[in-house]
């Protein structure tokens, strides 16, 4: 046989071991290899500990995501189809709100006869507050005073009058009813707030 003819069963010879070697090193993947750890996450493994925390998961809020308030009317703000309501107070005292009598707002109004009041009781000398809580501004206001038991009859005698928030010192000792007129600012309109007071 010719030596070139050897020589080329040699190669061939050496060539079909190295293959044979390589395939046997490239079998299935065993379990500690870095492809077979490549398969959906356990429980215990990082990723699937961050998914279900939902920090990864752009699906889902993190945990510590805080709930939205529900929201709320604010409170004393006021119905503007109709005067708001007026209360009266001393210094230190709780405000008592007013019986609503004659108005003007809007398109409309009513007339009312005059009335006796919400009842307060109040010390001679002290100084009554009108408050509008949640309300339009009072451009001016006007206060009369009649003796609690003549409901109008007789005279009413003032108290006291001006512009903005409406103030007054208290009437002399006795039973009363006080009617107080409040303008409100932007032309909305008038409305008059009776009390029954009582100064000892």
């Amino acid at each position: 046989m010719p030596r070139w003819t050897r020589h080329h069963r040699l190669m061939a010879i050496v060539a079909a071991t190295w293959l044979a070697a390589g395939c046997a090193a490239s079998g299935p993947p065993s379990a500690t290899s870095p492809i077979a750890s490549s398969g959906p996450p356990s429980a215990a493994s990082p990723i699937a500990a961050t998914t279900a925390a939902g920090t990864d998961d752009p699906g889902s809020p993190p945990a510590s995501a805080p709930a939205i308030a529900a929201s709320t009317t604010p409170a004393g703000s006021f119905d503007p189809a109709q005067p708001p309501p007026a209360s009266l107070a001393v210094e230190g005292g709780d405000p008592v709100v007013g019986q609503l009598g004659s108005l003007t707002w809007g398109d409309g109004g009513s007339d009312s006869p005059w009335l006796p009041g919400a009842p307060i009781e109040v010390a001679s000398g002290e100084r009554l507050t009108v408050d509008v809580a949640g309300g339009p501004a009072v451009a001016t206001w006007s206060a009369r005073r009649v003796a609690g038991t003549a409901r109008g009859s007789a005279g009413p005698v003032g108290l006291g009058s001006g512009p903005g928030p409406a103030a007054f010192d208290a009437p002399p000792v006795g039973v009363w009813s006080v009617a107080v007129t409040l303008d409100f600012a932007g032309e909305l309109g008038s409305a008059t707030y009776y009390w029954a007071i009582t100064v000892r």
